[in-house]
């Protein structure tokens, strides 16, 4: 499967940009949110339901969305506002960050739980659930992040 990349370069956010840290509680929210998203059509670029996503338009739309937190437009954006994690210890809601094109953090999902995910990955494709333990995914991953306060 060729994925498609997320929007690069285009509405580059500053390089101070700041994200406080999300209240936990919202944790469950961004997941059900995602979820709810799932088979919305793949746009590249795309920021909404009815027209389609990308993998950070995805993620934007989510975060703002469902725990009001404004974020910036880019997969290699939204890396550098969340704080790294370790993969053990990722929880509902945290970000899961991709090397698809070659370049780090070129793709973003949601983790759900269950080491699975939830992004917009291909051109012609849909929103949709993968696991971190697909051999394409294994092989790209790239980072755990979070948006939320130290646990």
């Amino acid at each position: 499967a060729l994925l498609a990349g997320c929007v690069g370069g285009v509405a580059r956010a500053p390089d101070t940009m700041q994200v406080p840290p999300l209240d936990n509680r919202h944790r469950q929210e961004v997941v059900m949110l995602a979820l709810g998203l799932a088979d919305s059509p793949y746009r590249y670029g795309g920021t909404d339901p009815q027209r389609g996503f990308d993998c950070s338009g995805l993620v934007n739309y989510v975060f703002q969305v469902a725990a009001g937190a404004q974020l910036p437009r880019t997969s290699s954006h939204q890396a550098s506002v969340s704080r790294r994690i370790g993969r053990r210890e990722l929880r509902e809601g945290d970000l899961v960050f991709f090397n698809t094109l070659s370049r780090p953090n070129s793709h973003v999902g949601i983790y759900i739980g269950d080491n699975r995910f939830v992004n917009a990955p291909s051109s012609g494709g849909r929103v949709r659930i993968d696991s971190l333990d697909n051999p394409y995914f294994a092989k790209r991953f790239d980072s755990a992040r979070t948006l939320f306060a130290r646990r």
